[in-house]
């Protein structure tokens, strides 16, 4: 049973941002259920006077801060990342994550790397026993040579599709490309993380591993916490 997704995604995101307090610097994730926290966030700026800064992991996400009224500041001139609040395409049961489904996996990966605190929303399909049971990983490449970079990461057992938009090829805020890795289940994330970033070419993957803090999985009746 599926429920109401987007229910379920407001529940998560609204029981995130108690979390956060005044004075602290917020980094801010991207995606469908990343937008309900910074929702809340900036409800609590006009309901409770919150004094907060955030750091936008995404030219989206710096749009939807602006909307909600939160002050914005680059990485380099916060002196540090009190809490950061972010969605996941995957969750394990240990905790790790398959990220980037919006294209923002490079700079969430840096923001989370920095921040004190790391919570994951997310509803209940992204809670799978095994990374890549039901979603590609993603892996952000240069797009000079992209086809030669994409067979040497085949080489470790995928098959990449290069990821697209309706009018050409997608690209990140960063300018980069993103290759849509199937791997099927994958039973040794940290060797796969190490390997992909040892070829010339990769920027970054998806695979976010013993980084988070907190699990927040929104229902239909509030959420249940893991962490």
């Amino acid at each position: 049973m599926t429920g109401d997704r987007s229910l379920q995604k407001k529940n998560a995101g609204y029981k995130a941002a108690e979390f956060v307090e005044d004075g602290m610097i917020l980094g801010l994730g991207t995606g469908s259920t990343a937008k309900y926290a910074i929702e809340r966030v900036g409800d609590r700026i006009d309901e409770e006077g919150l004094e907060v800064q955030g750091i936008p992991t995404s030219i989206e996400t710096r749009k939807r801060a602006e909307r909600a009224g939160i002050e914005l500041v680059e990485l380099d001139k916060a002196d540090k990342i009190d809490l950061t609040i972010d969605g996941a395409d995957e969750v394990d049961p240990q905790m790790d994550l398959i990220k980037g489904g919006g294209g923002a996996l490079l700079r969430e990966k840096i923001i989370a790397y920095n921040s004190d605190q790391y919570i994951v929303i997310v509803d209940p399909s992204k809670m799978v026993d095994v990374l890549g049971e039901s979603f590609d990983l993603p892996v952000e490449i240069l797009s000079l040579w992209q086809d030669c970079i994409s067979e040497q990461v085949e080489k470790l057992g995928c098959k990449t599709t290069l990821r697209k938009k309706e009018d050409g090829i997608y690209k990140t805020d960063n300018d980069n490309n993103i290759i849509d890795c199937d791997f099927g289940t994958i039973d040794d994330p940290k060797w796969l993380s190490r390997e992909l970033n040892s070829i010339p070419g990769v920027i970054e993957n998806g695979l976010f591993l013993d980084i988070a803090d907190k699990i927040i999985i929104g229902n239909e009746k509030g959420f249940r916490e893991i962490g």
